[in-house]
């Protein structure tokens, strides 16, 4: 008898092993000859040499299955077990990668198509429109699908802390808790891609970094997406410093809507003044997204017509 152990280094556990474990469960009855033991990441499996090697094969056949789509159902792993074709429809060409619980996230739009052809073809992109367009959505997408084929080892977000309407000095807590608030649409957009067991695990082992613009300063940034939102707050002083962090084997971008400037009256965007300068810099990918672009609930675009025709008419 031999032993045999497993490491699930991609894969998240949870999916893996099924609901309340019953891919395990599936595995001990498919597999009788074989003693199988599992605990968190790491699987131990004693039994002959002819039965272990093909089951080794079986745990990559899963590992790869569930880090590409991000879930893993009883019929699937039956037909791999069988050693049947996978019964998973072919991926289509416009899925960018599949979210939690297997969601395939697909472009909703022409412009949101053109950015991931520039993210994919230029190391800096420069995205602006309207909320609910989907830039900072896409651009995290994008991150995430790098670092699962393995093109970065680390995904960075940043957001300054403007604030807007509430003073971070009168917010309860320590400064985590201050900043956490400017950073929560951050998290939100990666629970949508990533199981929270697996980006919680990112996290603290720094493969997904989310801070505040002013912990940038002093760092080169080598092997990474690095996404800045919210651009439209920073200052040319902040932009200029972020903009320079660029290393090798790296990609930067830079989301914002000038339409929702919270600076102190007086204070230039950064945003504003980088596609003053940058504009004809080759190498950088820039666009610009519309209000057919906005794909949140259709009373959005109401609104943000109903602002523009009111800021209109205020300067008329």
């Amino acid at each position: 008898m031999n032993e045999r152990i497993y490491l699930l280094e991609e894969a998240d556990p949870q999916i893996f092993f099924g609901v309340n474990s019953r891919n395990l469960l599936i595995l001990k009855e498919t597999h009788p000859k074989l003693r199988i033991m599992a605990r968190g990441n790491i699987i131990k499996v004693i039994g002959e040499p002819e039965e272990l090697k093909p089951f080794l094969r079986l745990l990559n056949q899963m590992e790869e299955h569930v880090t590409k789509f991000n879930t893993l159902d009883e019929s699937t792993l039956e037909a791999m077990i069988s050693g049947e074709e996978r019964k998973v429809k072919l991926p289509q060409e416009d899925i960018i990668v599949y979210g939690a619980g297997g969601k395939p996230i697909t472009v909703r739009s022409q412009n949101q198509a053109k950015l991931i052809e520039l993210i994919e073809s230029h190391d800096m992109v420069f995205a602006t429109g309207p909320a609910g367009s989907g830039k900072t959505f896409l651009a995290i997408v994008m991150a995430v699908k790098l670092l699962k084929a393995k093109e970065v080892r680390r995904i960075i977000l940043s957001r300054p802390a403007v604030e807007a309407g509430e003073k971070l000095g009168f917010l309860p807590g320590e400064m985590k808790d201050k900043l956490d608030p400017y950073l929560q649409p951050l998290y939100d957009a990666l629970l949508e891609l990533i199981p929270a067991i697996r980006l919680r695990e990112y996290i603290e082992s720094g493969v997904i970094q989310i801070a505040p613009l002013a912990y940038m300063r002093g760092r080169t940034l080598n092997d990474a997406v690095v996404i800045l939102d919210e651009a439209q707050n920073t200052t040319p002083h902040q932009m200029k410093m972020f903009l320079t962090r660029l290393g090798q084997s790296a990609k930067m971008i830079i989301t914002g809507d000038m339409t929702q400037v919270d600076l102190p009256k007086g204070i230039p965007s950064g945003l504003r003044e980088a596609e003053h300068i940058l504009k004809g810099v080759d190498g950088i990918g820039w666009i610009e997204f519309e209000k057919k672009d906005i794909m949140r609930h259709g009373l959005v675009q109401a609104i943000v017509d109903a602002y523009d025709t009111f800021e209109r008419e205020k300067e008329g």
